[in-house]
């Protein structure tokens, strides 16, 4: 992994979704993961870009945290805030941890699964939670050495598509 020039090179700021700027990298963000080996789809319709922005910008409970480097927004996480019934406390869901491939391997992903920790506690959350394919050994390997494990029983994500 490439050593960051300086922690004065990186910023976060939340997707202001009134700002067409913010909107274009989210989308472009998204449209990256989503033709990624690890995404394995094509990207999104017009129409589903309209949606997508839309329909996180209605959702009560959700951010998209972007990461910005050398002045470029380059990465972003999509997060849902959700409920413990169990611990009587929220707790956030990371969707989507994305960085663009010309930035990868320069520790920004840790760096913003940091900052997504970091507003985890500042809120009083009490878990955050995430899903990661079981081929993708490089996230497994940057969740596990940031404390992510599998639940004790071990849960599986089931899908049915609708």
């Amino acid at each position: 992994m490439q050593n960051l020039k300086s922690e004065q090179n990186i910023s976060f700021s939340f997707c202001d979704y009134q700002n067409k700027h913010h909107c274009q990298k989210l989308i472009e963000l998204i449209d990256h993961y989503m033709a990624d080996p690890m995404g394995a789809s094509k990207p999104l319709s017009h129409d589903e870009h309209l949606n997508l922005i839309s329909g996180l910008k209605n959702h009560t409970f959700s951010f998209v945290l972007f990461i910005t480097f050398e002045n470029n927004i380059v990465g972003l996480a999509t997060c849902f805030i959700n409920f413990s019934t169990f611990k009587a406390r929220y707790y956030l869901n990371i969707h989507d941890l994305i960085i663009l491939p010309e930035y990868r391997g320069k520790g920004l992903g840790r760096k913003l699964l940091e900052k997504c920790i970091d507003i985890s506690m500042e809120r009083g959350y009490c878990k955050i939670t995430l899903e990661v394919r079981e081929d993708n050994k490089n996230a497994q390997l940057l969740y596990k050495d940031l404390g992510f494990k599998d639940s004790d029983p071990i849960m599986h994500f089931w899908t049915k598509i609708l």
